[in-house]
């Protein structure tokens, strides 16, 4: 690796490059993978096979481009999401990250900053680095909560260009309430910030919990967020795609790639929104499952954050490392997030989750963790 890494710093790279490390969340291949936020329960069948003859009905015609506009599946977002948003609002890319790239592109940039609240979404730091965009961490306070005074002012103080609000957020799984956006959004007047947010979890909201795109009238620097790869469980699809004013949209189109989206992509996602119900009705047993792991763990003495997501952020651990150590030879892998005494797991199935449960709770009892009956 010390090799690899001489050999790296001898090319010509940019500077702001040097040193930095690539997304890398494990992939280890064991029997229960809760770490990086799946669904685990698979593509339903239904679902399958309408891929499947979606994806037969364009073959024939990959020797020709496809829709630069992909103009069906903006029509078909656009009658998902609802909220009065017309198909010339939407646009989509490879999974939400490349969304969230074009977005970079477009407004950020050398001498440009986008603005972030850390502990929230790895990728935004890379996302700006890899567009020349200065990344500023912003704070929250000390159970990760972010209030609206406290966002307005840190967007006033540091003028972004950018601001990046995570809701729900992760690895916290807590949405974010639409007074912080309106405050945010107020804020950023000044400097003219595009202010994103980021709904990839939306799906799993609890009840009561509201979408950032009832804000979208007369707010034409805001941009939502969303993905396909977690309530549509096609992460190995990769469709990402965001709501916004359409002069938004038009100005996506000077940075995105001729012909990004192909047409085995756009086949794909067309065909999970039109058998959508059967992977509705996996989101609601999800979310079950994902209550009943705040429920446990909160009877095994730790500290579970409330979940608006399809994960459960929890604190509360003496040693983070051996937890996930133990879980893993067990089979069962979480995320370890780099936040002292905590960690992250995703509510997988109730043979998953009754599995992690399990052995979660045979670990805390071998060091004496847990409460007394």
């Amino acid at each position: 690796m010390d090799d690899q890494l001489q050999r790296l710093n001898r090319l010509p790279l940019r500077d702001d490059l040097r040193g930095q490390h690539p997304y890398g969340a494990p992939q280890i291949d064991v029997p229960i993978q809760l770490n990086v936020n799946e669904n685990t329960h698979g593509v339903p069948q239904d679902v399958q096979d309408a891929i499947v003859e979606a994806v037969r009905g364009v073959v024939g015609g990959l020797n020709r481009y496809p829709d630069r506009e992909f103009t069906r599946l903006r029509e078909s977002l656009a009658e998902y999401l609802g909220h009065g948003l017309a198909p010339e609002q939407l646009w989509a890319a490879n999974g939400s990250n490349e969304v969230l790239q074009q977005i970079l592109q477009a407004f950020g940039g050398p001498g440009r900053s986008a603005l972030g609240f850390p502990p929230t979404y790895s990728m935004y730091p890379l996302l700006a680095a890899g567009t020349g965009t200065a990344y500023l961490k912003g704070t929250r306070q000390e159970d990760f909560e972010l209030t609206a005074a406290s966002a307005a002012r840190q967007v006033r103080e540091l003028a972004p260009n950018i601001v990046f609000l995570c809701s729900p957020n992760n690895p916290t799984g807590t949405a974010l309430g639409l007074d912080v956006v309106e405050a945010v959004y107020e804020a950023g007047e000044a400097s003219q910030a595009i202010v994103i947010v980021d709904e990839a979890y939306a799906e799993f909201a609890q009840l009561g919990t509201h979408s950032a795109l009832t804000l979208l009238p007369g707010r034409p620097r805001l941009i939502v967020t969303r993905t396909m790869s977690k309530a549509f469980a096609l992460a190995g699809a990769r469709l990402g795609y965001l709501a916004a004013a359409p002069e938004v949209i038009d100005a996506l189109r000077l940075v995105r790639l001729p012909y990004h989206l192909s047409a085995v992509t756009q086949a794909t996602a067309l065909a999970a929104l039109e058998h959508r119900a059967s992977l509705m009705a996996e989101v609601e047993e999800i979310k079950h499952q994902r209550d009943r792991i705040v429920k446990e763990l909160a009877r095994m003495g730790l500290t579970p954050a409330s979940s608006d997501s399809n994960f459960v952020f929890f604190t509360g651990l003496g040693d983070p490392q051996k937890i996930w150590h133990g879980l893993l030879e067990a089979g069962v892998i979480v995320r370890d997030v780099g936040i002292p005494g905590s960690l992250r797991v995703t509510a997988g199935t109730e043979r998953e989750t009754s599995a992690f449960l399990t052995r979660l709770e045979e670990l805390l009892a071998a060091d004496g963790r847990l409460p007394a009956a």
